[in-house]
């Protein structure tokens, strides 16, 4: 098999093959052009603490060392604020040997700051998931700013699969670039494709949004449904910076248009913590055709989940926050994001979860 991450495709192939296996069955629209959709299993565990299960020991052994109370998912429950949960997920691996995998928050779970990460029997790491690998899944969910109703079935995580490793080196970076320009802009490379904070918007003064302390429960399946400003307050600025408040949680947006080509993805990492008192980054996973005009896009905005950390923190109009790593695909995907597979987020700007209405 060619090297890179692996495409729909590959991942429909490892489950005819019972690499990836589920209960229920794996769905076909689970199946993205880079990644693949994890479902939450019927019971939600609340524990005392986040934990990694270590070597050698299992998550249902240190399950029974930290759990407090379980909840059945199967109708809907709610996960509390600050609480942290363990969730069996519907799927399982039993990856042949050559073949990892690393596992992200969906957008829409970072966009809403859920903590959501996926553990696995043996794990030292979160999200990574070593080739061999045979077990369950399970995510761990810590609603930081809303608390959330949950049910069986849902999707917060997603997986990505690759075969060898693909990252590009900063000089294949710069040769993919000047051949099809991945940014608006000068790029800057260095480890990846480096992105800034538009804080001088084109038209308006609003720039972002700051998580209002004291909001109701979201219901995850309500699409569209929440004034966004029963939950958000809005962030103008006409001088091109922001402070940002230690704890909060904001929505921003990048400077650049980013595009993915078809036959390359990408993961979002935060920049060098040297810059600054705060994290971007919760959600990562760009697919083929993010942006790209042969899926639908003219370059789209990276959106940017930002939590500040110890001290109030001056972030700038053009200050560099963030960076996106750009792998090879093994092969280019039958369906690009945004090619009639309902992408939520193709070509866009500032914006919220899908569960929120502007306006």
């Amino acid at each position: 098999m060619t090297r890179g991450v692996l495409p729909s495709q590959a991942l429909r192939r490892l489950i005819a093959d019972g690499a990836i296996a589920a209960d229920p069955a794996v769905s076909g629209d689970q199946v993205q052009p880079a990644s693949l959709d994890l479902r939450l299993g019927p019971v939600a565990h609340r524990v005392r603490a986040s934990f990694l299960a270590g070597k050698g020991r299992s998550v249902a052994d240190r399950l029974a060392e930290f759990a407090m109370h379980s909840m059945d998912l199967t109708a809907g429950a709610v996960l509390e604020k600050n609480c942290v949960y363990l969730i069996p997920l519907a799927e399982r691996l039993a990856l042949p040997q050559g073949v990892t995998a690393v596992a992200n928050a969906k957008s829409s779970s970072g966009r809403l700051d859920l903590l959501t990460r996926t553990i696995t029997d043996g794990g030292v790491e979160f999200d990574r998931i070593p080739d061999g690998y045979q077990g369950p899944l399970y995510a761990e969910v810590c609603p930081r700013s809303f608390s959330v109703l949950a049910r069986a079935g849902q999707r917060l995580n997603q997986i990505r699969f690759r075969q060898g490793h693909a990252v590009l080196s900063d000089r294949e970076l710069a040769t993919l670039h000047a051949a099809d320009p991945l940014v608006t802009g000068e790029a800057v490379i260095s480890e990846g494709l480096g992105f800034s904070v538009d804080l001088r918007p084109a038209t308006g003064t609003l720039v972002g949004y700051r998580a209002k302390p004291h909001a109701g429960v979201i219901d995850l399946d309500r699409i569209g449904h929440y004034p966004a400003s029963e939950f958000w307050e809005e962030l103008h600025t006409r001088d091109g910076r922001i402070i940002l408040d230690p704890g909060a949680f904001y929505i921003l947006v990048s400077r650049e248009a980013v595009t993915i080509p078809p036959d390359h993805a990408a993961e979002m990492a935060p920049y060098l913590a040297m810059v600054g008192e705060f994290r971007v980054h919760y959600a990562g996973f760009f697919d083929p055709g993010f942006g790209h005009a042969a899926a639908g896009g003219t370059g789209s905005r990276g959106v940017l989940e930002v939590r500040c950390h110890e001290a109030p923190f001056v972030l700038e109009h053009g200050q560099v926050v963030g960076r996106l790593v750009y792998e090879r695909m093994a092969a280019r995907p039958e369906r690009l994001y945004g090619s009639g597979i309902a992408s939520n987020y193709q070509g866009q700007g500032l914006k919220l979860a899908k569960q929120f209405r502007t306006g």
